[in-house]
């Protein structure tokens, strides 16, 4: 697998963090590419719960829906069926053998990225999740979006962003990864919001303040006019990136010593949760190799091997005769669920989830 490099940089005038190493060029983002969080019932319930609460937001009932970088469709499906909407979707990984809602016929998708040449696609919402923490040029990529909109200022504007505060507050080196060049706590970003020409209506966090949100329409507001939705100062941010720099050493440290210690006394490990911040948490590892498989609910995974370490991934009935002594846990708010998964195949291992 192609490496690259990962030096973040803060800055002092915005709290914006992003990879200064950054090569778009060492990415390959096809149809290959298996981003989809839809095989979990937490996520599902999260995913509709929030549909069912910007339609009722934004009153979107019979109207027009864009979302750039839509996936494999899920959210747009959702938006589409719970408000008799349509749907335009633009990604180039989508997959039309995956959507086989009987809400399909009022869904376009467009396997390309959104650029200024759709121009003439207009929509009653714009949405777009978990995309613009892949942008390099978050603001220009903005800028682009309001332009498209015209003179539309009655379009809702929707983005979800991976929340970097906690990330940063809990030293999760695991959850910064080269897929990720661009990263934003509440105040950088409003304010990229703000310099791209949009009015912020408000920003909050979701999924255990994993999430952010940010709800926004056509505006002129520039950074630092007028009244701010977010209570969080640059300063805020500059005191957290400040302890994380001291303290994620030790905490990478503590991982590596954690795992060794197991694999010395013959305990099997998995991890369960084969996406990104399995990725990053089995590269920091010094012995990753003691680790010999990644669970996870997605069955389209199965069969591959996880990017630059290679444990096979595995789904969960596969335990059931592996019988780990340890399961690590990428993420804490699966936890219950995952808990219930091994009860189900007989596994009695110790969950160990990161962050906690």
């Amino acid at each position: 697998m192609p490496r690259g490099d990962l030096v973040l940089g803060f800055c002092p005038a915005c709290g914006f963090i992003g990879n200064q190493a950054f090569d778009a060029s060492l990415l390959e983002y096809s149809s290959r590419y298996e981003e989809t969080q839809g095989f979990s019932a937490t996520f599902i319930k999260f995913h509709t719960d929030l549909a069912k609460r910007l339609i009722e937001l934004f009153d979107l009932h019979d109207k027009r829906i864009l979302e750039i970088g839509s996936g494999k469709g899920e959210f747009l499906t959702l938006l589409c069926e719970l408000g008799n909407n349509q749907g335009i979707g633009f990604d180039p990984v989508y997959d039309e053998k995956r959507t086989t809602s009987p809400a399909k016929d009022r869904m376009t998708f467009i396997k390309d990225f959104y650029s200024e040449k759709f121009v003439d696609v207009q929509a009653d919402m714009v949405c777009c999740k978990m995309t613009l923490e892949h942008i390099a040029r978050p603001l220009e990529f903005l800028k682009m979006i309001r332009r498209t909109l015209g003179e539309r200022r009655d379009t809702r504007v929707f983005f979800q962003v991976p929340e970097v505060t906690g990330i940063l507050r809990g030293g999760a080196f695991w959850d910064m990864y080269y897929e990720h060049c661009s990263y934003f706590t509440p105040v950088s970003l409003e304010g990229v919001f703000r310099r791209a020409g949009f009015e912020v209506h408000n920003v909050w966090a979701e999924y255990d303040d994993q999430y952010l949100m940010i709800d926004a329409v056509l505006g002129g507001l520039e950074c630092g006019e007028g009244p701010w939705k977010t209570s969080q100062t640059v300063q805020d941010v500059r005191e957290i990136v400040e302890r994380f720099k001291r303290e994620v050493k030790a905490r990478i440290d503590g991982m590596n010593a954690l795992v060794d210690a197991r694999a010395r006394q013959g305990e099997r490990m998995v991890i369960w949760g084969a996406g990104s911040k399995g990725v990053g948490f089995l590269t920091s590892l010094r012995h990753n190799e003691v680790i010999r498989y990644a669970v996870d609910v997605n069955p389209h995974k199965y069969g591959t091997f996880m990017a630059g370490t290679a444990q096979e991934i595995v789904p969960p009935d596969f335990l059931s005769s592996y019988q780990p002594h340890v399961v690590f846990v990428m993420n804490p708010i699966y936890l219950n669920e995952i808990g219930a998964s091994l009860r189900e195949v007989g596994v009695t291992a110790e969950l160990i989830p990161l962050g906690e």
